[in-house]
């Protein structure tokens, strides 16, 4: 009997100490881990502003491949949500309930850890010389109130959750090297309407120019050159333009520019909207026929030179990486005003590259 009085008693002074230490512990914590890039502000926050890929940073996906998850609200900003559902993990959300451009996104957490209150902010600081970098700084915050055992799981939060945003900003740091360092909002941009549109199905004449000297005389005359093979074909099978005239990208390097030719086509007299497979003879010529299905892809207009569209392009593959699409196939652009005035800086383009 004794034995079992001696036994409560401990078992008592053990119960004080836990509840006065655990009163004494923090009701709250805030945790917080820096990284630097060198991507311009504009990818950077519109990165943090939406969970298009989250699943590319976050390790939270790490510990369960599985994971299901589902989004709800606006792709970005205020009121974008990702609800996951794990056997792993458990289920939760994350929600963006502030959002400042280019200075902070906060988040909402809702998951099965002790706590309430649960935020995860991102604040985005121009640094560096002549401000070329972005400093990120995501910061934790919790709170546990009277709730003893949260206060005891707050010790390890340091450990747990600040690991967690270490791996993640890492992993973030990465991914953004590999997106195009080109700011697709800059305000002497002459690119307008990035977006993703749907492409119907067309019939293409194509000629591949090869590999050729960068000039602009050089790729004017072979343009020109390649138009009268394909105009060839077309009046030989019956054929009118569909569409204005594109070039189609393979490379273009430093001193050489490798690309097709290509022409949308339909038959005479056929509805504008008509892109059934067509029967096309192109015996003795360098050109091809190619049936193209209806896909979706990135698409933006620009204003200008068509020097300047190598960087257009890849603003158009800036933005479009960073909003979690997968590029595929090669680009291209409709020369809307045709050869000679896209030479000048008053030609006009729609320029598209199709998305997984």
């Amino acid at each position: 009997m004794t034995r079992i009085i001696e036994f409560l008693i401990a078992l008592g002074i053990v119960a004080i100490l836990f509840v006065i230490i655990g009163v004494c512990l923090p009701g709250e914590r805030h945790i917080s881990e820096s990284i630097e890039t060198n991507r311009k502000m504009t990818i950077v926050n519109d990165t943090v502003n939406s969970l298009r890929r989250f699943k590319d940073w976050n390790p939270l996906i790490l510990r369960d491949p599985a994971m299901k998850l589902s989004y709800s609200g606006p792709v970005s900003g205020v009121g974008a949500t990702m609800e996951y559902d794990s056997a792993e993990v458990g289920q939760g959300s994350w929600k963006i309930t502030e959002s400042q451009e280019n200075e902070r996104v906060v988040y909402a957490l809702d998951n099965n850890q002790r706590g309430s209150d649960k935020t995860v902010t991102f604040l985005l600081e121009p640094t560096g010389k002549d401000n070329r970098n972005v400093k990120i700084t995501q910061e934790y915050s919790v709170k546990y109130g009277m709730d003893l055992f949260g206060r005891y799981a707050g010790l390890y939060v340091s450990r747990h959750v600040g690991d967690d945003i270490k791996m993640g900003l890492g992993r973030l740091q990465t991914m953004l090297a590999g997106v195009p360092n080109i700011d697709y909002r800059d305000a002497s941009t002459t690119m307008a309407d990035l977006g993703i549109v749907d492409l119907a199905a067309e019939n293409l004449l194509v000629v591949n120019a090869g590999n050729i000297e960068r000039g602009n005389e050089t790729i004017r005359q072979s343009i020109k050159d390649n138009q009268e093979w394909i105009k060839r074909v077309m009046d030989n099978n019956g054929l009118e333009a569909a569409g204005p005239m594109r070039i189609i990208t393979t490379d273009f390097g430093a001193e050489k520019y490798a690309f097709d030719v290509a022409q949308p086509v339909r038959k005479k007299g056929a509805a504008e909207a008509s892109a059934e497979e067509l029967s096309v003879k192109v015996d003795g010529t360098p050109v091809t026929y190619s049936h193209v299905p209806a896909r979706k892809s990135a698409h933006a207009t620009y204003v200008g030179h068509m020097a300047g569209l190598d960087v257009a392009r890849n603003a158009l593959r800036s933005w479009a990486t960073t909003n979690g699409y997968e590029l595929i196939e090669r680009p291209y652009e409709s020369w809307n005003d045709g050869l000679d005035k896209s030479f000048t800086q008053d030609g006009t383009y729609d320029i598209y590259w199709a998305i997984k």
